[in-house]
């Protein structure tokens, strides 16, 4: 079963994730996170990467995405690359990825590719008010990828704004369940979980 957690930046769709793995097990969910599968941009010069819209679907390589899911579908392991926010390029070490029944990928662009979205059996958006995620964007981007609150600031109204006006929010049509608050959401989380283990069982 492969289930599809998407939502804006900050809305909450990690922790909606580390729940189902909290009360599952990892013995039958693996986690993925669309964040990984960002292109390498070690080719280019530092200002260039800088000025990437990483909330765009060309930064992403979705291609490669779909692939290792296919072949996690397929019982098959999967060597997942490593992206590092701070050098916007991939690290040459890969991470070696076993199936599992329940594969849960999560990412802000996850319904935006009609390919992708097939392969869900189960498509969830987490909603949470715009000024809540930003605020989890900034501590996040400050403490853990060396980021400074202008920078942050400048990102989030020059394409992270946009960017999810375009592209994520019109994706919520798409989803079978929409859990707003995130994993504040306790109610919501638990019937995802209660959902997610009828089908397992």
């Amino acid at each position: 079963m492969i289930v599809g957690i998407c939502g804006g930046s900050g809305s909450g769709k990690t922790t909606v994730a580390r729940k189902i793995l909290e009360v599952l097990g990892e013995a039958r969910v693996l986690l993925l996170a669309q964040d990984s599968y960002y292109k390498d941009g070690s080719h280019l010069l530092m200002e260039d990467r800088a000025r990437i819209n990483f909330d765009h679907p060309d930064a992403l390589d979705t291609d490669l995405l779909i692939s290792q899911l296919e072949d996690l579908k397929q019982n098959l392991s999967v060597n997942q690359p490593v992206y590092d926010f701070t050098t916007h390029s991939r690290k040459p070490a890969l991470v070696l990825l076993e199936p599992r029944p329940i594969i849960v990928l999560e990412g802000i662009l996850i319904f935006e590719n009609q390919r992708l979205r097939k392969l869900f059996d189960l498509k969830v958006f987490v909603d949470a008010d715009p000024d809540v995620r930003f605020v989890r964007r900034l501590q996040r981007d400050i403490a853990g990828r060396g980021r400074t609150v202008e920078s942050v600031i400048e990102q989030y109204l020059s394409t992270v704004r946009p960017m999810h006006l375009e592209f994520v929010e019109p994706s919520k049509r798409y989803a079978d369940l929409i859990i707003s608050e995130g994993g504040q959401n306790t109610v919501g989380v638990e019937l995802l979980i209660e959902r997610i283990r009828s089908v397992l069982e």
